[in-house]
């Protein structure tokens, strides 16, 4: 099969022959796949029972390195439209119209498929979650679409404000009891009550809370906006001179606002606040910028990072959402194979199987055991998404 992209958007099966259609930029690609491969990493331990702290979510406010990886990803998004800005503009308003909500309706139906499986096979959906992180994406990805189009960078910049400022004073003015930034003085906690029902709604913290709720998708729309625009301004300037001491210090800038301003609105990744999106924006936009450096380099003296290391990454980043769709989809599927335990009437998954009988006895400390599951299942998205790459086969939503 010929080198090209498969345009989901355009149906699972259709390939575009010939050279990639849309602008690649490596360090977006190794940036953007360095967070799926963290996105991976997390999500799969080999126990949710025993993890090291920087691998655990910070139980409400505060943050951790993995309450990095989502804004993260977040923020690449808003990079990849500063790369397509310029082709969608040159689209008649019907044609982006319907690649809108193709790409939306899409991503969003792939999410609500993944909370679905494999319970839909019996029937089991009455208490379907709606929400979840790919929903998320497609949401943030439209209305930051929407606003690009209207109005390029600036009404980017003033609409990611607004939505910050905005956000913070409806968390004052909406919240309930004492607290407004605890669970249930959360304004957003009852309008997914109100709106999805409490039936549709994740339950991690014990009552129906949705992390990836309506409200809390406000500020992640700016997140997706401020990556567009440091893309926008970034990219056409990074080769000036003094350009990275400029960028690394305005992300230092945005990061320093984050903490400040955690002083009246703490940071928490499960209400997304306002000073969260800055914070991370802020340790994005070094991160970026860093990559890009070791990249210029590395193409210098071919010296660090290792190649390998690079064209990993780059999979990764170049099928993203199948990579990431498929971290959800295969560990759902293999749950339906049931392995009986010795001396035991009880049955568990394949994979929980696998770890208790490979991974736990190899580790005096369970978090090592734990770790070491992650990192090889890690290494089997990698080799999936090593070999599509080789092939040139990229998935495009």
């Amino acid at each position: 099969m010929a080198r090209g992209e498969i345009s989901l958007s355009a149906g699972f099966g259709r390939l575009y022959n010939g050279a990639v259609t849309k602008v690649r930029d490596d360090s977006l690609d190794v940036f953007r796949g360095a967070t799926v491969a963290a996105m991976i990493l997390v999500n799969n331990p080999g126990t949710w029972a025993h993890l090291y702290a920087p691998l655990a979510h910070a139980d409400w406010h505060g943050w951790t390195i993995t309450d990095l990886v989502f804004p993260f990803f977040l923020f690449a998004v808003g990079n990849a439209l500063a790369l397509t800005t310029s082709a969608s503009q040159k689209v008649s308003d019907a044609e982006f119209r319907r690649r809108w909500l193709q790409r939306t309706l899409l991503i969003f139906g792939i999410g609500l498929l993944l909370n679905a499986w494999p319970r839909v096979l019996w029937g089991d959906i009455d208490a379907l979650r709606v929400m979840g992180v790919l929903q998320r994406i497609a949401l943030c990805w439209a209305i930051a679409a929407l606003v690009i189009r209207a109005g390029g960078v600036r009404a980017a910049l003033g609409t990611a404000v607004v939505l910050l400022v905005g956000y913070w004073l409806a968390c004052i003015a909406w919240g309930r009891g004492a607290d407004p930034y605890s669970l249930e003085g959360f304004f957003g906690t009852h309008l997914d009550r109100w709106v999805l029902g409490e039936t549709h709604l994740y339950r991690g913290e014990g009552v129906p809370f949705d992390p990836e709720g309506l409200g809390s998708t406000l500020p992640a729309v700016a997140q997706v906006l401020l990556g567009y625009v440091v893309a926008a301004y970034w990219l056409p300037r990074r080769e000036t001179s003094g350009a990275t001491l400029q960028w690394v210090g305005l992300g230092a800038a945005l990061v320093v606002l984050g903490l400040v301003g955690s002083l009246i609105m703490p940071i928490n990744k499960k209400i997304w606040t306002s000073t969260y999106v800055l914070l991370t924006t802020g340790l994005a936009t070094i991160t970026l910028v860093a990559t890009w450096q070791l990249l210029r380099q590395h193409a210098a003296s071919r010296g660090t990072p290792p190649g390998c290391v690079r064209r990993g990454f780059t999979a990764f980043g170049r099928n993203a959402l199948l990579i990431f769709a498929l971290s959800g989809l295969i560990p759902r599927t293999l749950a339906l194979i049931r392995i009986e335990e010795a001396d035991s009437t009880q049955s568990i998954g394949l994979l929980p199987w696998t770890y208790a009988e490979f991974f736990s006895p190899s580790f005096t400390d369970p978090r090592m055991s734990s770790l070491a599951y992650a990192l090889a299942t890690l290494a089997v998205y990698w080799f999936i998404a090593a070999a599509l790459h080789r092939r040139g086969w990229y998935f495009k939503a």
